[in-house]
């Protein structure tokens, strides 16, 4: 139960952010959104462990600055295709295994894929193999697996 209004109140307070109205009428309707995101994703109750939290933020600035390199040095790689007059794609679908123990962990896996230009998870099998279409998939084939253990490593030292 303390999950659920937990999770129920951060939903709340990201509503009103997000809103900037504090009417009445607003803020009901702002619990009323958290309290039905709360109960759609029926939050499990886990200790909170303050003695964790600092590596888990050290890693999760870690993710996030890998993130943005990846996404920079793939954007460019897409610019370099997309500003060629021969249009040097090789489009393709190919088959990544998250690997992760929680659906959390494969769809964080999948929006860290998708924001990056250049591919994106188009479904995710009940095994959470990651059907990725690439604009090249034979380079993106190559590093895929590699690119996904480090995902990996850093979601899980994030979140467990």
């Amino acid at each position: 139960m303390l999950a659920y209004l937990r999770l129920a109140l951060i939903c709340w307070l990201i509503y009103l952010a997000v809103t900037a109205n504090l009417e009445p009428s607003n803020l009901i309707v702002g619990l009323l959104i958290g309290l039905a995101i709360a109960a759609i994703l029926k939050p499990v109750s886990q200790p909170l462990s303050l003695g964790r939290l600092p590596g888990a933020l050290f890693n999760l600035a870690r993710y996030t600055v890998w993130l943005g390199i990846d996404i920079i040095r793939n954007g460019v790689r897409v610019a370099r295709i997309v500003l060629d007059p021969r249009l040097p794609i090789r489009p393709g679908i190919i088959a990544i295994p998250s690997g992760m123990k929680t659906e959390l962990g494969v769809a964080l896996s999948a929006h860290a894929i998708t924001v990056t230009p250049g591919e994106q998870v188009v479904e995710i099998g009940d095994d959470g193999t990651m059907y990725t279409h690439c604009l090249d998939a034979v380079s993106s084939a190559a590093g895929a697996e590699e690119a996904q253990r480090k995902r990996r490593a850093m979601l899980e030292s994030i979140f467990e």
